[in-house]
C-alpha cells in the first residue's frame, strides 16, 4: 500500500467567485502534480522524493502561492518558507525568508540531508544553498500581475481585504506513504499578502504546519500560521494518533473542526497513516487538494 495527498491552499476562493476558467487551473495544477508525486510512488521511490516532486511541481505553478506566484510582503517582496519531514527517523529541514532560490522545499531537504541543522533563514540559507550548488533566481521571477494587485488592495486599505484574508494565504504540501511504509510531509509557503518583513508562519515550523512519525502520520497544514503555531497543530494531530489512540479521521476532525475555531484559526491540513489512511480536512469554504492510493484513481476537490 502507498498513497499521497496534496493541498494548495485552504480558503479558496467563494464558490461564487470561482469562475469555470480558474476551476480549470486550479484542478489542472492539482492533477499534475498529484500525477508527479504519485508516479515517484509506483516507481518504488521514497515517501521523501514523491512529497519533494510533488511540492516542487505546485512551487513552479503561478496559480499557488508558493515559490513563483507567491505573495507580497507589505514592503512588495516575496520572502518563501518551506519545510520536509522524514517520518522514519524524524529528521526534518527548513528554510524561512528565502528571496533568491526557485524552489525553496528543494532548500529545506538539503537542510535536512546536508547539514546538522534543523533551520536556516534569508541570508544564511541562502548561502548555504550557494555552498550546495543551488542555482540562484532574479527576485522578478516570482512576480505576478495578480499577487501584486492583492497587495495594492491591502495598501489601499480595502476594506473587504485584510493581511490575514484567508484566500490569499494558501501555502502547498504533500504527505506520503511509500512501499516501504515510511511517511513523509513537505510544505511550503510564500506567506500572508501583506505580511511584515521576515514575518515567519507555521510551515516551516517543525510540528506546527510540517510533521511526520512514521508511529503515527504525516501532516501538511494550511492556513492562519499563528493560530497555527500557538495550537502546534501538526504535532498535535500526530499525537493524538500515537497516544491518544485516535484514528487518524477522528484525530484531523478534533484539531481542525475543534481547537482551531476556538483559537479563531481558519484553514485545513492533509494526512496519512502508516495503513494508508488519507484525512484532509478544513474549516474555510474549501481547500485545494487532491489524493490518490495504490489501485484507485486520483481524487481531486476543491469545495465539500
Amino acid at each position: 500500500m502507498f498513497g499521497l495527498a496534496i493541498h494548495g491552499g485552504a480558503g479558496t476562493l467563494p464558490r461564487a467567485e470561482m469562475g469555470r476558467e480558474a476551476e480549470v487551473k486550479y484542478r489542472a495544477g492539482l492533477r499534475e502534480a498529484i500525477d508527479a508525486g504519485f508516479a515517484v510512488l509506483q516507481a518504488g521511490g521514497t515517501s521523501l522524493d514523491a512529497v519533494t516532486r510533488a511540492v516542487v511541481l505546485l512551487e513552479d505553478n503561478p496559480s499557488f502561492n508558493a515559490g513563483r506566484g507567491a505573495v507580497f510582503t507589505l514592503d512588495g517582496r516575496n520572502e518563501l518558507d518551506a519545510a520536509i519531514m522524514d517520518g522514519s527517523d524524524l529528521r526534518a529541514g527548513a528554510v524561512c525568508c528565502l528571496t533568491r532560490i526557485k524552489n525553496p522545499i528543494e532548500l529545506a531537504r538539503a537542510v535536512m540531508e546536508q547539514s546538522d541543522n534543523v533551520m536556516l533563514a534569508g541570508p544564511g540559507a541562502e548561502e548555504f544553498a550557494s555552498s550546495r550548488g543551488f542555482a540562484f533566481v532574479p527576485q522578478s521571477y516570482f512576480h505576478t500581475p495578480e499577487r501584486w494587485k492583492q497587495l495594492e488592495r491591502i495598501r489601499s486599505g480595502d476594506a473587504g481585504l485584510s493581511a490575514l484574508t484567508i484566500s490569499h494565504v494558501g501555502t502547498v504540501g504533500a504527505v506520503a506513504l511509500d512501499d516501504a511504509g515510511r511517511l513523509a510531509a513537505a510544505t511550503s509557503t510564500g506567506g500572508m499578502t501583506g505580511k511584515r518583513y521576515q514575518r515567519i508562519g507555521d510551515s516551516p515550523i517543525i510540528g506546527a504546519g510540517t510533521y511526520a512519525d512514521n508511529r503515527s502520520c504525516a501532516v501538511s497544514a494550511t492556513g492562519h500560521g499563528e493560530v497555527f503555531i500557538r495550537a502546534a497543530v501538526a504535532h498535535d494531530i500526530c499525537a493524538r494518533v500515537r497516544f491518544g489512540g485516535r484514528t487518524l479521521s477522528a484525530a484531523v476532525r478534533e484539531v481542525v473542526l475543534g481547537e482551531l475555531p476556538a483559537l479563531r484559526g481558519e484553514g485545513g491540513v492533509i494526512a496519512i497513516d502508516p495503513r494508508g489512511e488519507i484525512a484532509m480536512e478544513f474549516n474555510s469554504e474549501g481547500m485545494f487538494r487532491a489524493s490518490r492510493k495504490s489501485g484507485e484513481e486520483p481524487q481531486i476537490a476543491i469545495y465539500r
